[in-house]
């Protein structure tokens, strides 16, 4: 590092030197004759008369990495050129070398001279090469992005240029993060392994963050200091709150759930008094970084914007330190004039008339002067209608629509709406990329957009979505690209899209129950039962048909053992969305005695399912309708003192009908941000104490419940909600009632509800129970009667969620999400005890991480409010983990 700068102050100093002497020798009256060496020979020289030679050859010297002939094209000293010695041309060509920076010394000196002819030879000394760098006082991760913000690689030239240009990006890498004092030393040190290499290390310290003390703003008047800071949704003072205005208190019922807190005083804090109509403030980090700060700036411009200050702006703003640890920031603003829409006209529509238009629109004489409104509903409105959709929907793919200011007077914008309609564009081809492993014919079956049609986005829109929820690629990067050709009025639509791995393993061990209960499972989600035996498909397994085949296996000892397997064909025959599906599963509960013992108690169900659903095309296509037939069989051995029904022998059969009408919308499967899930689903039995003449009253359990008749109505809904940036509510209910045909015999003992806990699904769900999930609670404990060990669960339930997820990585190998709730619910023995306002609640929070292979994992942590009679432990703090699972 000295040697290189000693070298480059020498020459400076060289050349001013070498000026003066010129100068002085110039004006003295005496001749200046100086003496050059040229092998044992001596040259004189005189400055005055300076002699003329042509350049007979030119050499390069002392180099070992560069191309000597680029370096002479470099220099400009060409053989046959005429120079003059001493002359311009030589401090030319040492200052082009010079400049490379390349070189800690650069000399030419002539070899040689025949006649007129004159031979040159360039000496050089190459900087020294970068053989390794490291980093102190960083982490790996750290370091590893610091390597690539750097750029630079073993072999580079170890320059002044690239020093600074490291050092700088290093601080610009940090000063990004909030890290406004970090500090780069470097320092180097010969490599004693390579010839003119050296190693650099980069002590970098990155110090305190920098904070922001205060953020004072000027020029206001609409908008007070309070709202305008509220917009900034990263650049916060230091100690202030994000406020939550009008929380109310919270009524559980069962529309809705809301919260209120009192304060009995409402403290000064940070200099900012809480303001009455604000009831909760959270903490907001208020780190200082560039970038945030710059896309504040423009939302708070935006938001004068939609407010009718069309001309707002920010004059300046400045960034000065308050102490060592913080600063503080001014931002002057000009609000400008306050603006509302006058007349609208259209031109150039024929398609629509001028009403009708106004009305998708939706903008009215004399309404604020709202830019985003007006874009948003000409363009692209997410939540309804706009002017393009109307076109754009109907092949009009060279539709626009430019909004122009004809007249302002006062505060008032008339405006006049061109359009430009054109002609109606089809489409001639759709092409898939990026399906490594999916068969076209998957992902063309999904497709809304085919050849030959006019072109619609919304169409295009839907497709994107269908692709998505094949849960075959990723969702974030599905990116339709249109290629219009207007020389002929046609589109290419080309959908990219991103391989993710569909298969899940599922292997666990878990408390549950009083016991340790062991999982395994696998679901291959893109199966292809066509190449099962076609031995090349085993990559490793037989995929890209987007069938589904599941396997899965618990137990927790020679007590339990469970396992089942399903196989779905989403397109049943290959032409229409009719999936067809089929499923056996067999279970077997007992107190681990050998089958020869005549105290071995057990229970033993063994199904069968034959499904078939169909996707409507009414009332619109988000609509589906799922049917199945299915089949169980209850063998109960010794079983009295664990299900109460009968002398806990027998069989039980239950052959059912289950008809599903449900309608999603959701625009991604793993973290949805609109859209909604709404189902009814109604299972029944056929009535067989209808064909009978048997007094039901009189039978015993054994007989009345041997073909077991009911029926059973469920409600879900489930509703996303976009609120601010990425964090979504997700609004819940749900309801059941499980019914008899004959009062006589009653509601039966099988296909009950149990609420409380995780829901977990595969364990104790026996007799058809279904486990509902509640956290705050323990499993099963919001049951009719769970206390006194009945075991018969409960005839109606209803469950209230309100929940609010915010992503903390959408990556879709490892989407990971943090979430935090209110839920609410109860369940009952009969209707007649139903009471929709009689719940238990809780409130808590978790975590969700989805990975490819393993499905989603959840953890949660709940607490119940309400004590449960007779379950001391059953409510208060409680953990949740669920995996594949949803605990709605």
């Amino acid at each position: 590092m000295r040697v290189k700068h000693f070298f480059s102050i020498q020459y400076i100093v060289n050349l001013f030197l070498v000026g003066m002497i010129s100068a002085i020798f110039l004006c003295s009256p005496f001749q200046a004759i100086a003496q050059v060496s040229i092998g044992d020979d001596l040259l004189e020289i005189d400055y005055l008369q300076p002699k003329g030679f042509e350049i007979g050859g030119v050499t390069v010297s002392g180099i070992k990495y560069l191309d000597k002939n680029v370096l002479i094209m470099l220099s400009g000293l060409k053989v046959g050129d005429k120079i003059k010695v001493p002359g311009d041309k030589f401090r030319n060509a040492i200052k082009k070398l010079w400049d490379q920076g390349l070189f800690e010394y650069v000399n030419i000196s002539a070899t040689s001279i025949q006649n007129d002819l004159i031979f040159l030879n360039i000496e050089l000394r190459e900087r020294p090469r970068l053989s390794k760098f490291s980093f102190l006082g960083m982490k790996k991760a750290e370091a590893d992005n610091i390597r690539d913000e750097i750029q630079i690689v073993r072999g580079d030239v170890v320059t002044d240029n690239l020093l600074n240009t490291a050092r700088n990006r290093i601080v610009s890498y940090f000063t990004k993060k909030g890290y406004l004092d970090a500090e780069v030393e470097i320092l180097q040190s010969p490599d004693t392994t390579k010839a003119n290499s050296v190693v650099l290390i980069f002590d970098i310290k990155k110090n305190d963050r920098i904070k922001i003390f205060n953020i004072n703003i000027k020029g206001n008047n609409f908008l007070t200091d309070q709202k305008i800071l509220k917009s900034f949704k990263n650049t916060k003072e230091k100690g202030a709150f994000k406020p939550f205005d009008n929380v109310e208190y919270l009524i559980w019922n069962t529309v809705s759930a809301t919260f209120k807190l009192h304060f009995d005083s409402i403290p000064k804090y940070a200099g900012h008094y809480v303001n009455e109509n604000i009831k909760i403030r959270i903490f907001k980090s208020s780190k200082y970084i560039e970038s945030d700060f710059e896309e504040d700036k423009q939302t708070l411009i935006d938001n004068y914007n939609s407010l009718g200050f069309r001309d707002a702006k920010i004059i300046g703003d400045s960034i000065y330190r308050y102490d060592a640890k913080t600063i503080n920031i001014d931002i002057d603003v000009n609000e400008g004039n306050r603006y509302y829409f006058g007349n609208i006209s259209w031109v150039g529509n024929t398609k629509y008339n001028d009403e009708f238009l106004n009305s998708v629109l939706r903008i009215q004489k004399g309404d604020v002067y709202d830019k985003e409104a007006l874009s948003t509903n000409l363009s692209f409105n997410p939540s309804g209608i706009d002017v393009s959709s109307l076109y754009l929907d109907d092949g009009y793919l060279f539709f626009q629509a430019i909004p122009i200011e004809v007249k302002v007077e006062n505060d008032t914008i008339d405006l006049e709406i061109r359009i430009r309609e054109g002609k109606q564009a089809r489409i001639n081809k759709v092409m898939i990329k990026g399906n490594t492993k999916t068969n076209d014919r998957v992902i063309i079956r999904e497709l809304r957009s085919r050849p030959g049609q006019l072109f619609s986005r919304s169409d295009i829109i839907r497709t994107t979505r269908e692709l998505a929820q094949l849960r075959f690629f990723n969702p974030e990067t599905i990116e339709p690209d249109i290629q219009p050709n207007p020389v002929d009025g046609t589109v290419d639509i080309i959908y990219s899209v991103e391989e993710t791995s569909a298969d899940q393993i599922e292997l666990s061990g878990g408390w549950g129950y009083g016991r340790i209960i062991g999982t395994l499972g696998l679901s291959f989600n893109n199966f292809s039962l066509r190449n099962m035996f076609n031995g090349k498909a085993w990559r490793p397994i037989p995929s890209g048909d987007g069938q589904k085949l599941s396997l899965r296996l618990q137990s927790y000892g020679k007590g339990y053992i469970s396992y089942s397997v399903s196989f779905t064909e989403p397109w049943l025959g290959g032409k229409k969305p009719n999936a067809f599906s089929v499923s056996y599963y067999h279970s077997l509960y007992s107190n681990g005695l050998p089958k020869n013992n005549p105290a071995r108690s057990s229970f033993t169900t063994d199904g069968v399912s034959f499904g078939l659903g169909k996707r409507l095309r009414w009332p619109d296509d988000f609509f589906q309708l799922y049917q199945s037939v299915n089949l169980q069989i209850y063998n109960l051995r010794n079983y009295s003192s664990i299900f109460p029904v009968g002398d806990g022998n027998g069989q039980y059969n239950n052959f059912n009908y289950n008809i599903i009408l449900s309608r999603n919308s959701i625009d991604a499967p793993i973290f949805p941000r609109s859209g909604s899930e709404v189902s009814l689903s109604i299972e029944v039995t056929p009535p067989y104490s209808a064909f009978s003449d048997k007094d039901y009253t009189l039978l015993s359990e054994n007989e009345r419940y041997r073909w077991i008749e009911y029926h059973k109505w469920k409600i879900k809904a489930n509703f996303y909600t976009k609120l601010i940036g990425n964090l979504v509510l997700s609004t819940r209910t749900q309801f059941g009632f499980l019914g008899a045909y004959n009062t006589g015999l009653g509601i039966t003992p099988f296909e009950r509800f149990y609420l409380g806990g995780d829901g977990l699904s595969g364990y104790n769900n026996l007799d058809g129970r279904e486990l509902i999930g509640m956290r705050g609670y323990g499993n099963e404990t919001i049951t009719p009667d769970y206390y006194l060990n009945s075991n018969l669960g409960g005839a109606i339930y209803s469950k209230y969620t309100f929940e609010l997820r915010y992503p903390l990585s959408l990556n879709p190998n490892a989407t990971i999400y943090a979430l935090t709730f209110f839920e609410a619910g109860n369940s009952w023995a009969n209707f007649a005890n139903f009471n929709p306002f009689k719940v238990y609640r809780s409130t808590g929070f978790g975590l969700r991480v989805f990975l490819p292979m393993f499905g989603v994992l959840g953890l949660d942590w709940g607490y119940g409010f309400d004590a449960v009679p007779g379950i001391p432990g059953a409510n208060k703090g409680q953990f949740h983990f669920s995996i594949n699972q949803s605990i709605d």
